[in-house]
């Protein structure tokens, strides 16, 4: 059996590599004004994720949970757009921001699933069938 705790912290070390690794793309892109835009933008959703992560792993209650989830799903995806954005504008190379697009995309799907997880196990709770009698 898996031990959560370890994959708990796994995901946060994930999560917080991703948000270093963003800062430091961000700190290579060109000095421009649009660079800049960008730079700032994928710095403030990637650095998200693993912050809002740490705050679900604190989470009172399944819906805190899922809710604080939700965030991290659209932190994720948003740092996503921000790399598309980046590679789409020329501003630099797929080749240097593909792996972190990917480890973006990669995010998206395990939180995901987490958060599907997480609201189809709170409708099968005895408490929701007993308040659905």
């Amino acid at each position: 059996m898996p031990d959560i705790s370890s994959a708990n912290g796994e995901l946060k070390q994930r999560a917080k590599l991703f948000g270093l690794r963003s800062i430091k793309l961000a700190s290579c892109l060109p000095k421009t004004m649009p660079a800049s835009v960008l730079g700032k933008q994928l710095v403030r959703s990637a650095t998200s994720v693993g912050a809002n992560y740490r705050s679900a792993c604190r989470s009172r209650s399944r819906a805190e949970f899922a809710s604080k989830i939700g965030i991290v799903v659209e932190e994720a995806d948003e740092a996503a757009y921000w790399l598309e954005m980046i590679i789409e504008s020329n501003t630099m190379p797929k080749a240097k921001c593909g792996p972190l697009l990917a480890e973006a995309d990669e995010l998206v799907a395990i939180f995901s699933r987490a958060l599907i997880t997480i609201r189809s196990s709170s409708s099968h709770s005895p408490k929701r069938q007993l308040r659905q009698s």
